[in-house]
């Protein structure tokens, strides 16, 4: 993992552990698809084992949630990943299992299942126990501030104007991002944003991920399947590129994922 970004958790962790020595540090980890959050959140609690972490992208709704959410709400809702396809409540329980401050819990953090598009059964969700000194949550879209309404009547990209049509999606997404998405992240310690530098490296750095996933390069099919797919980020990506998050922390990456440099806000 990167030194800098470990340097500024540890830091992070260490000055609100000063103020707070009973309860963990909560800390949330931001960043496009493909920054390397997840992987940077595992390998600082692979190596400081009194942190808990888990992703956002392990409290998606079930298969079958996000099916219900698709018939009541819109079509869309069937794929993970934007605001509205998250289970917060389960975001929410875990981290009030791992504050308790008796130091007894045994918590469950949740997994979820990527190559099956499900969560993955409870018994398989690695255990904690003990009070943590940190928790980190990573998710692709950790901090971002509410979208402009007056900005929503327009479609963003194709899949917004050919599927969203009346923008009923992205006003549920809104209206979630503004509610209790925002109460989520203003419950952290502190947000790092990993920024990086273009949308146009969010694509590629996207498809190397699952080029790496299937051991093979992607087939012009999956290229177009992943172009409509990342559609369903682009407009809190590029929002979040832009600054439109709430971060205390952007951490600058150039298109190898180096850090150039490190801002406070």
């Amino acid at each position: 993992m990167s030194s800098k970004i470990a340097d500024l958790l540890s830091r992070l962790i260490a000055d609100v552990r000063t103020r707070r020595s009973r309860r963990p540090a909560l800390i949330g980890v931001g960043g496009a698809q493909g920054s390397g959050k997840s992987f940077q959140c595992r390998a600082y609690a692979s190596a400081h084992p009194r942190t808990a972490h888990f992703s956002l992208d392990d409290v998606y709704l079930t298969r079958d949630e996000r099916r219900d959410l698709a018939r009541e709400v819109h079509p869309l809702c069937a794929t993970r990943g934007p605001p509205g396809t998250h289970d917060l409540d389960l975001a929410d329980r875990t981290i009030a299992e791992l504050e308790d401050p008796s130091g007894e819990q045994k918590v469950r953090l949740p997994r979820f299942d990527k190559a099956h598009d499900e969560r993955a059964p409870e018994t398989d969700w690695p255990m904690f126990e003990g009070l943590p000194e940190a928790i980190l949550i990573d998710g692709w879209c950790m901090g971002a501030l509410a979208l402009d309404p007056s900005e929503l009547d327009h479609p963003f990209n194709a899949l917004e104007r050919e599927e969203d049509r009346d923008g009923a999606w992205r006003q549920m997404i809104a209206a979630r991002l503004a509610d209790d998405y925002r109460t989520l992240f203003e419950g952290f310690d502190a947000l790092i944003y990993l920024r990086a530098p273009s949308w146009e490296i969010v694509r590629r750095w996207r498809g190397q991920q699952q080029e790496e996933t299937l051991g093979r390069p992607l087939s012009a099919q999956e290229n177009l399947a992943l172009d409509r797919f990342v559609m369903h980020y682009e407009r809190i990506t590029r929002a979040m590129l832009a600054g439109h998050h709430s971060a205390g922390w952007i951490v600058h990456l150039d298109e190898e994922r180096n850090v150039t440099r490190i801002e406070q806000r």
